[in-house]
């Protein structure tokens, strides 16, 4: 039997290691801001971008990621005056905290009406709206739009369950795909074409300023003019075209609102899904007609494994024509 103490209660006596450390030792003082500060630089590759998206001060963000790293003891980010990186162990944290963070979000979050989170980046296709009320009225739960502007619409970070995604998937992403609809290409043309930068190559000048008045464009002329791409969730690229007969690139925007100004700044020509000619008017660019261009495929994207059971039922919905 265990002795008692004075007050008569049992008095444990089993051996104890002396200065036996706390695996959570190294972790006090990390709180789940230093987390989602680090998340959301590594996500946009930039402090100026991940403020923003978390509504914080710049300052601010930069002091919480320095904090993190010195508790861990490593450093997460290389940072110069035009780019952030992710280190090794940076690369090895956000693998590791991406699919977990939105999960421990939730289960923090008080229980309410279940919601299926539906990433997209640019544009929303029309044909979500009926499937996302036929999903409502054979389920019960609602979707919670989510927008990303990362490849993958926040389904790589865990941000949303499904998402809609144009253009190719990398062959490496371990998800299932199903395809929506094809969407018709455009051409997007500065309203100012017509005064060219003059640092554009020889001769690209002149052919920009001889398709500003075209009303339709065949695919191939493209080729002989400087392009502006998306990188990040743009669909075309200047793969697209032949071998022997690309597109130069004039210059890349790392986001959606990046690259309609720079097509509007005059930078080059910019291709985009005809549904952004229908939603984005902007007053310095004129949407064009194109011409035997390859349509844009629009698909519905799940994660391989552990799938959401809202995202499948979403995802089998959409296999029913």
């Amino acid at each position: 039997m265990k002795p008692d103490d004075r007050d008569g209660h049992p008095v444990d006596t089993a051996p104890r290691t002396p200065d036996a450390p706390d695996v959570l030792d190294g972790l006090r003082g990390i709180e789940l801001r230093h987390l989602r500060g680090f998340l959301a630089v590594a996500d946009e590759r930039s402090f100026t971008h991940a403020a923003a998206r978390l509504r914080i001060g710049q300052p601010a963000l930069t002091r919480t990621v320095r904090a993190l790293e010195a508790t861990l003891g490593a450093r997460l980010l290389d940072r110069t005056t035009r780019r952030v990186e992710l280190t090794e162990a940076g690369r090895r944290l956000h693998a590791d905290l991406a699919p977990l963070l939105p999960r421990l979000a939730a289960a923090l979050h008080p229980a309410g009406p279940a919601a299926l989170r539906l990433g997209f980046t640019s544009l929303l296709p029309d044909a979500c709206a009926s499937l996302a009320a036929r999903f409502k009225a054979a389920s019960g739960a609602g979707v919670r739009l989510v927008r990303r502007d990362s490849p993958l619409a926040g389904l790589e970070s865990g941000e949303c369950d499904i998402a809609v995604v144009r253009g190719d998937v990398p062959a490496d992403a371990a998800l299932r795909t199903t395809v929506l609809l094809h969407e018709a290409r455009v051409a997007a043309l500065s309203r100012t074409a017509a005064t060219a930068r003059q640092e554009t190559r020889p001769g690209e000048a002149a052919a920009v300023r001889a398709v500003a008045g075209r009303r339709v464009l065949d695919w191939a002329e493209l080729a002989d003019l400087p392009l502006v791409v998306n990188t990040v969730t743009g669909s075309t690229r200047p793969e697209l075209w032949p071998a022997d007969r690309r597109p130069q690139l004039a210059c890349t925007a790392g986001n959606f609102d990046e690259w309609l100004e720079a097509v509007a700044a005059g930078h080059g020509v910019g291709v985009a899904p005809e549904s952004v000619a229908r939603r984005h008017s902007h007053p310095g660019i004129r949407y064009v007609r194109l011409k035997n261009a390859p349509p844009v495929p629009v698909r519905l994207a799940v994660p391989a494994r552990d799938t959401h059971p809202l995202a499948e039922r979403f995802f089998a919905l959409a296999l029913v024509p």
